[in-house]
C-alpha cells in the first residue's frame, strides 16, 4: 500500500513538473536589432577616409557603446545632389535589408549649394524624399546644410530656411547642420577644407548622437 502511495505521489510530482515547466515562461526574447539607414553625399560615404572612420561607422560605434543595438547601413554617395539621393531612394532602403530600415538620417544638400543650385529645386527634390519616406511610416531624423557664403546673403538664406520648414512639415527631427562645431576648422578638416577628418567624424557623432537616440525612440514607437 505504502509503495502504491509513494508511485501515485512520485506520479503526481512529475506531472506538476510538466506542468510548471509548461508554463513558466521562456528566456525573454533577444531586443530587435535597429537599422538606420544614413542617405547623404561624401559628408556620409566617408571621402577620403577608412570605411571604418566615415560618419555611419563611428555613430553606430558610439551609439552601441551606449548600450543599443543598432546597425547603420552607409547609403552616402561622393557627389550626390537631393535630385541623385531622390532618384535612388527605394534603392538606398532596399540596401538596408529585408524589411527596410527602422529609421532615416537624410543628409544631403550640400553638393546642391556648392554648385550654386536654385533653392527651390533642393526643396523640392528634399520634400519628395520625406514624404516618400512619411509613405513608408519611417521616422527621419533630417541634417541641415548651410551654403557657401560666395553665393551671397539672399542665397544662403533661402538655402538655410528650406531645412527647419521640410522639417516642421513632414513632422522629421531637425539637426540644424551636419557640420556644427566642425566647418572651418582646419584641425577636424581634410586638406580640401571641406570634408572632415576622423577627428571631425567624431565631433559630428558626438554632437548628433541625442538627435539620434531621438530618432530611435521614434522608430520604436512606431514599430
Amino acid at each position: 500500500m505504502a509503495s502504491l502511495r509513494n508511485f501515485l505521489l512520485f506520479g503526481y510530482g512529475l506531472a506538476a513538473l510538466f506542468v510548471n515547466a509548461w508554463l513558466a515562461p521562456g528566456p525573454a526574447a533577444a531586443a530587435e536589432t535597429r537599422r538606420i539607414l544614413a542617405l547623404g553625399d561624401s559628408l556620409t560615404a566617408g571621402y577620403g577616409l577608412p570605411r571604418a572612420e566615415s560618419f555611419p561607422a563611428r555613430l553606430e560605434a558610439a551609439l552601441r557603446a551606449q548600450g543599443l543595438d543598432v546597425v547603420v547601413v552607409n547609403a552616402g554617395v561622393s557627389g550626390d545632389t537631393t535630385a541623385g539621393g531622390r532618384a535612388r531612394l527605394d534603392w538606398a532602403l532596399a540596401s538596408a535589408g529585408d524589411g527596410g530600415p527602422d529609421a532615416v538620417i537624410v543628409a544631403l544638400g550640400g553638393n546642391d549649394g556648392l554648385r550654386g543650385l536654385p533653392p527651390t529645386e533642393t526643396r523640392a527634390n528634399l520634400d519628395a524624399i520625406l514624404a516618400r519616406l512619411g509613405q513608408k511610416g519611417l521616422p527621419v531624423l533630417l541634417a541641415g546644410m548651410l551654403a557657401p557664403p560666395n553665393l551671397g546673403a539672399e542665397y544662403g538664406d533661402e538655402f538655410k530656411a528650406l531645412y527647419p520648414d521640410l522639417a516642421a512639415r513632414h513632422g522629421a527631427i531637425l539637426y540644424p547642420f551636419f557640420l556644427d562645431g566642425v566647418a572651418a576648422d582646419p584641425a577636424l578638416n581634410q586638406d580640401d577644407g571641406i570634408h572632415p577628418n576622423a577627428r571631425g567624424v567624431d565631433v559630428i557623432v558626438g554632437r548628433m548622437v541625442p538627435a539620434v537616440r531621438r530618432l530611435l525612440d521614434r522608430a520604436a514607437a512606431v514599430r
